[in-house]
């Protein structure tokens, strides 16, 4: 799995994003913190990431992935 094609994506998608990743063989652990998630629910933070990462897990290069999803403000808690 390429880690900078995977932030490439998630960047682009959510530009202005932080983003921490983790890969272990090909699971997947985010952290992302974005302006993008104010007023979103869980849910629709988390659609919005297997979004960009959809054609990874469809093709079995995404196994597991595992996230957080926080706005700046949660991010500061």
């Amino acid at each position: 799995m390429d880690a900078q094609a995977i932030e490439s994506t998630i960047t682009t998608g959510i530009p202005g994003c932080q983003l921490e990743l983790m890969i272990e063989g090909n699971k997947l652990k985010l952290r992302v913190i974005s302006v993008e998630f104010e007023g979103l629910n869980r849910v629709k933070r988390q659609q919005k990431i297997y979004g960009l990462l959809d054609h990874l897990i469809k093709s079995g290069e995404i196994h597991a992935l595992t996230m957080v999803t926080l706005t700046p403000e949660e991010a500061v808690l």
